[in-house]
């Protein structure tokens, strides 16, 4: 028996410290997850999944509007009724709260229902002042959204507090122009908001690929949505009727009903007394680890969003299983970063596996390029005049599928399949002799010229 009060003790109870909690637990490790919030973390109470519930309630406002040319007499008119929406986006939330709790409980695992901090290699300190020791020592706080310091910036919101509004703004600024940004622009534009993004560069959605970009930017635009390029806050200003004054460099100053910062996320390690067990931080607040998810303290790991790799709820899962088989199972894992799948969900989503066009010319030197462009089936009888893209690249000199970047309905749900045969290796040729399901559109991807 160890001398400790746990094997391991799990500072955080989101995706990543809840896997890795039940799973130890499973391995026989005593274990102990300290969450000062709700469990569940940033994706379950505050991210992706009441984020995607929105996603869903928004799109009926082009569904409506399309199933009229489908033949169903749909009311010109439609009614939206935000508090149920938000009401039942929350019982959602609620439910898988309780899911997690049960999960991470009947793995043997205690929840401490506390903020912790580190106070030394291996010993926290909860809120009430209770001092535990474990022989390890796991963070899996995650990260928060960033707030840019400009005059009367505490009259914007972040993503957190969007879920609760009292009502959908008339008009609202957006703050950003990564996949925070544009997922809540296509929602608040659906739900009835004009929206304005406002983006300290030219560009959106840096490090996706530049035509898939381009075309959501084009959508956008012609489904109107405003942009702000190479725009800074200058400060913003509550106006007597309570409307925000957003003054910023380059452009004239817009009247709007809220802001909401999209501006980057940044790891919350401030006050978690990291210092006091010589665990070294990096420039943005992360926890700097090895391929083992372990810190600068031999005793202390860190997994998830509060390392900065990739901010993705599935790979702090993976790192979370790692590190538990690693430590606890005696299977020895290291999480592959190569080809993680990624999708933004905004209107229409776009998605996209391995490299860019750009980043393949630049590695591989000889690349080939395919492609299609095309109007899926239901915008065509919908009279929509929206197009998907869909882009293959490929190894010049193995003809191996490198990258694959798509934008239109449903990519998301398809490029998981996809990915698969990114992962693998697949050629070019071998897409070519898998033959068409039609009419999709998945076929698509077979058919690329």
């Amino acid at each position: 028996m160890s001398d400790f009060d746990y094997d391991l003790f799990v500072i955080g109870a989101g995706s990543g410290g809840t896997r890795a909690a039940r799973v130890a637990a499973a391995h026989g490790a005593r274990v102990a997850v300290a969450e000062e919030y709700r469990v569940g973390g940033t994706c379950v109470i505050r991210g992706c999944v009441p984020k995607k519930l929105l996603v869903y309630g928004a799109h009926f406002a082009e569904d409506l509007k399309d199933a009229r040319r489908f033949g169903w007499q749909v009311p010109s008119e439609c009614e939206f009724d935000w508090k149920c929406l938000q009401q039942n986006v929350l019982a959602e939330v609620d439910r898988i709260n309780t899911a997690y709790t049960t999960t991470i409980e009947n793995s043997g695992a205690e929840i401490i229902l506390q903020r912790a901090t580190v106070s030394g290699p291996n010993e926290v300190t909860l809120a009430d002042g209770t001092k535990k020791t474990a022989a390890k020592i796991l963070i899996a706080v995650g990260a928060h959204p960033a707030v840019p310091e400009c005059p009367g910036h505490e009259h914007g919101i972040t993503s957190n507090e969007a879920f609760h509004l009292d009502a959908i703004p008339k008009r609202i600024l957006i703050a950003g122009a990564g996949y925070i940004a544009n997922e809540f622009a296509g929602i608040f534009h659906q739900l009835g908001a004009h929206v304005i993004l406002m983006n300290r560069t030219k560009e959106i959605l840096r490090g996706y690929d530049l035509q898939i970009r381009d075309r959501l930017l084009q959508i956008s635009m012609m489904k109107g949505l405003e942009f702000r390029f190479d725009a800074t806050f200058e400060g913003i200003e509550k106006q007597e009727d309570g409307c925000l004054k957003v003054s910023m460099s380059g452009h004239e100053p817009v009247t709007v009903d809220l802001v909401m910062f999209a501006t980057g996320r940044r790891p919350n390690t401030d006050g978690l007394g990291l210092e006091s067990a010589g665990v070294e931080l990096d420039d943005k607040g992360a926890v700097v680890v090895d391929e083992d998810n372990r810190s600068t303290c031999a005793s202390i790991y860190a997994v998830g969003d509060v390392t900065n790799r990739i901010q993705l709820t599935p790979i702090a899962i993976r790192e979370g299983q790692a590190f538990a088989d690693t430590h606890f199972g005696g299977k020895p894992t290291k999480v592959d970063y190569d080809c993680v799948p990624s999708a933004v969900f905004s209107h229409p989503p776009l998605a996209g596996v391995g490299m860019t066009e750009t980043e393949a010319r630049q590695k591989l030197g000889s690349v080939k390029v395919y492609s299609s462009d095309f109007r899926p089936m239901k915008n065509v009888l919908a009279n929509r005049d929206e197009r998907a893209l869909y882009k293959m690249v490929c190894d010049g000199e193995t003809d191996r599928v490198v990258g694959i970047h798509m934008i239109g309905p449903d990519v998301p749900e398809i490029i998981q399949a996809a990915a698969v045969a990114v992962k693998a290796g697949l050629t070019k040729a071998q897409f070519d002799a898998t033959v068409a399901l039609h009419p999709t559109m998945a076929e698509e991807l077979v058919l690329l010229k």
